[in-house]
């Protein structure tokens, strides 16, 4: 009986521990917002995007030390004499966790983004 009891207590345990893990997914975001955050692969960096005008930023948090902060991936207009509309811009990753593909959700143009700690591998170009 004991045996039984143990059985169904790590069972019992086992799967509380499953939904908790599964508890900590991305939150659902809202796509006609102006700005919007995307999760990277890596654990503490995120790209915020501009959904009106396609303006990005790198921005990295920290739980221990003093290596939070932010910077410019893109800081053009990209809808510039353009209609500006809140979610015309959206961001898709890849399987390379530095890059990500931006689309103008409107017009259909895209970008290759790229994100990195160095400033001279950081870049968003056009894909023709």
């Amino acid at each position: 009986m004991k045996k039984i009891i143990s059985v169904l207590f790590i069972m019992s345990f086992s799967i509380m521990m499953v939904f908790s893990q599964s508890e900590k997914s991305e939150p659902i975001q809202e796509p006609t917002v102006p700005y919007r955050l995307f999760k990277t692969n890596n654990n503490w960096t995120f790209i915020q995007l501009d959904t009106v005008t396609g303006k990005m930023w790198q921005i990295q948090y920290d739980t221990k030390g003093d290596n939070r902060g932010g910077c410019v991936l893109n800081d053009r207009n990209l809808a510039k004499d353009k209609e500006e509309v809140v979610g015309r811009f959206t961001l898709y990753p890849t399987e390379n966790m530095w890059t990500f593909i931006l689309l103008d959700q409107i017009e259909g143009n895209t970008w290759q983004v790229q994100w990195a700690f160095e400033e001279k591998e950081r870049f968003v170009i056009p894909i023709y």
